[in-house]
């Protein structure tokens, strides 16, 4: 599933071999050289993650990266940072500063494929290409196929979307702001029942296994997504 990972690095020779490198393994590629070019970017288009490096013109990686922490749109978002900085002291300054991964450089373009690869299954299920399964509920995001108790479902791309986020993410609730935020994209206006719209046309196309039972409406907060729905 294509990604979108915004590289802030100022040696453009290291930027682009990293570019290079992500848009082979299928990512779309944002470039900032400084944290101001950087912000520029992440305003227009939220980023799926962002690779920081620690030392950049003006101000630094670790100053961007407690700023991305400290705002509520960019919180959530998968943060490496790349340094050459090793020491045991500077690993904890960036993970402090809210790094969810540090990569020391020299590092090789496999290793930080991989290393992206376990950031955005832990802190982003649903854009890894994982197969899903809950009870008799699968969900195959490569081939975009979903079954219930061995019979193939019929959705469409956004209730798709919809059902790979959610059996990502059991149990919690979300608002329809949150699920437009995250399913639609941060940047696409649409009105918050639209998502009404969506949820049921994804309940009737669980219906004929019976999932359709998952999907909760938690009165005046949102929907849930239960592993094991009180029938």
């Amino acid at each position: 599933m294509s990604t979108t990972i915004l590289v802030v690095e100022d040696e453009p020779a290291i930027q682009e071999l990293i570019s290079v490198n992500l848009s082979f393994a299928g990512h779309k590629v944002l470039r900032a050289f400084d944290a101001e070019q950087a912000q520029a970017l992440i305003r227009a288009e939220l980023p799926d993650l962002i690779l920081l490096d620690w030392m950049l013109p003006g101000a630094s990686g670790i100053t961007l990266a407690r700023s991305l922490r400290s705002d509520e749109r960019t919180r959530n978002v998968p943060l490496i940072m790349l340094t050459a900085k090793g020491s045991e002291h500077d690993k904890v300054e960036g993970l402090e500063a809210g790094a969810d991964d540090y990569i020391t450089k020299p590092f090789s373009p496999k290793e930080l494929v991989a290393r992206i690869k376990a950031v955005l299954r832990r802190r982003a299920p649903q854009l890894t290409e994982d197969i899903v399964e809950i009870g008799t509920l699968r969900l195959d995001p490569a081939t975009h196929r979903v079954s219930g108790a061995g019979q193939a479902l019929s959705l469409g791309p956004t209730e798709f979307r919809l059902l790979h986020f959610f059996m990502t993410h059991t149990e919690r609730v979300f608002s329809r702001a949150q699920l437009l935020d995250k399913v639609w994209g941060d940047h696409v206006f649409v009105e918050e029942r639209t998502v009404d719209v969506h949820i049921r046309r994804l309940r009737k196309a669980l219906e004929p296994t019976g999932h359709d039972v998952h999907i909760e409406t938690v009165r005046g907060a949102g929907y849930r997504f239960a592993a094991q729905p009180q029938v």
